[in-house]
C-alpha cells in the first residue's frame, strides 16, 4: 500500500495540486486497504481517512500509517481549508459531493483516469488474488456440465453456478451470471430465465466471483446434444478470432489492434454479427482500464489484466462467446483460465 500511495503522491508533487480528494470507495482501498465509507485526502505530507463511528475501528484496523477521523463533530473546513488546489475524481464522483466539497476547497481540479490508470498494472499480490478467483470459475463451469440437462432452466443453471463458486470461496459473484440458451444467446448480456435447455442448442454461460477483493469473468459456450454443421462454423470461427487475439497480446502493442484483429477474422464469416469490444481489464471492479476496443488508445503493459472475449450473435438462431482471462506478461500472456475451449457436445 504504501508503494501505491507514494506514486500518487509523486503525481500530486508533479502535477502542482496540493493534495487529491478519494471518494471511490475501490480506490480507497486500492491505496490503503480500507474497504469501508467515507473519503480519503492525500497529500505529499499526510494521508487522512474521514468516516463515522460504523467504519472508525475498521479503519484502524486496515490501515497502516493513516490518519483515521471521526466525522462526527469534525470540520473539515477548518481541518483541511490550507489545501488551496486539490484534485478529485471527476468520472465517478456524485454531484451533491462535489458540490459539499466544493464548500470545503477553494479550487477542485478533475484528475481523470489517473488513478485508473494506476489500477490498471497489477501487482503480484492482485494477480494472485484473481488467478484464484478464476480458478473457482473453471470450478464451477466443471461442476456445471453434468447439470445442464433438457428441461433445466437458464436460471437453475445460473443459481447452481453462483451457489458453486460461493461455497468454495467466493465472497460474491462479480456480476450477474448470464446463462442463456438457443435464441436467447443472440442477447449478449441477456438474464437467464425460466425457458428450458433444448436438444440442439448453444447454451452461453458467462460468469465470475470475488476473491480478497477482485473479480473473475469467463465464458464458455456448449452444445446442448449435437452441433449442426452451421454451428460448428460459427463456433469455430469465435475460437479462431480468440486464439488470434490471445497470440497478439504482448507489451506495445495497442489494445484497438487486438480488438481489429478479432473483428475482421469474424466479419470476413459473418459481418455485423460481433458488435461489442474484445475485452475489458479486470481488477476491484469487473470493468476497468484497459478496453480493448475500436475506440481504445491503451498500450498494453506487462501486469494488465484484460479479458478477451469475441462473439457472434445471430438474431432469431444463437450466440456464442468464448472468454478467457489473461496477464499480460514481459513477453505475451499468461492465461488464467483452464476450462475446455473445443466445442463440448453435451450428449
Amino acid at each position: 500500500m504504501n508503494k501505491r500511495l507514494n506514486q500518487l503522491k509523486e503525481y500530486i508533487k508533479n502535477s502542482g495540486l496540493d493534495a487529491i480528494l478519494i471518494t471511490d470507495t475501490k480506490n480507497m482501498r486500492y491505496l490503503s486497504g480500507y474497504t469501508g465509507e467515507g473519503y480519503m485526502l492525500v497529500s505529499p505530507s499526510q494521508c487522512s481517512i474521514v468516516t463515522d463511528f460504523r467504519y472508525t475501528y475498521q479503519a484502524s484496523l486496515q490501515t497502516k500509517g493513516i490518519s483515521v477521523i471521526d466525522s462526527a463533530g469534525f470540520n473539515p473546513k477548518e481541518a483541511f481549508g490550507s489545501y488551496t488546489s486539490v484534485g478529485y475524481e471527476n468520472e465517478s464522483i456524485g454531484h451533491k459531493s462535489y458540490l459539499a466539497f466544493g464548500e470545503i476547497f477553494h479550487e477542485l481540479v478533475p484528475i481523470g483516469s489517473e488513478l485508473l490508470k494506476m489500477r490498471s498494472v497489477k501487482d503480484e499480490d492482485e494477480i494472485k488474488s484473481i488467478r484464484i478467483a478464476e480458478s473457482l470459475g473453471d470450478k464451477a463451469f466443471t461442476h456445471i456440465l453434468p447439470f445442464i440437462k433438457p428441461g433445466v432452466s437458464e436460471r437453475d443453471i445460473a443459481l447452481e453456478i453462483e451457489f458453486f463458486m460461493r461455497k468454495n470461496g467466493a465472497e460474491k459473484v462479480s456480476f450477474d451470471t448470464i446463462v442463456a440458451t438457443g435464441a436467447h444467446g443472440a442477447m449478449a448480456h441477456a438474464q437467464p430465465d425460466s425457458r428450458k435447455i433444448s436438444n440442439g442448442d448453444f447454451v452461453v454461460m458467462d460468469f465470475g466471483c470475488v476473491y480478497n477483493g477482485y473479480s473473475s469473468d469467463m465464458t464458455r459456450t456448449v452444445c446442448a446434444g449435437k452441433a449442426t454443421a452451421e454451428m460448428k462454423k460459427i463456433y469455430n470461427t469465435v475460437l479462431d478470432a480468440q486464439l488470434s487475439s490471445l497470440q497478439m497480446i504482448k507489451p506495445g502493442v495497442n489494445a484497438a489492434d487486438v480488438h481489429k484483429n478479432a473483428q475482421d477474422i469474424i466479419d470476413k464469416a459473418y459481418p455485423g454479427k460481433f458488435g461489442h469490444g474484445l475485452g475489458h481489464g479486470v481488477g476491484l471492479d469487473i470493468h476497468e482500464m484497459p478496453n480493448l476496443s475500436p475506440k481504445s488508445d491503451f498500450i498494453l503493459t506487462e501486469g494488465n489484466v484484460v479479458t478477451v472475449e469475441p462473439g457472434i450473435y445471430i438474431n432469431g438462431f444463437c450466440g456464442v462467446r468464448i472468454e478467457d482471462l489473461v496477464v499480460v506478461t514481459g513477453d505475451g500472456i499468461e492465461n488464467l483460465t483452464h476450462s475446455d475451449k473445443n466445442l463440448i457436445e453435451l450428449w
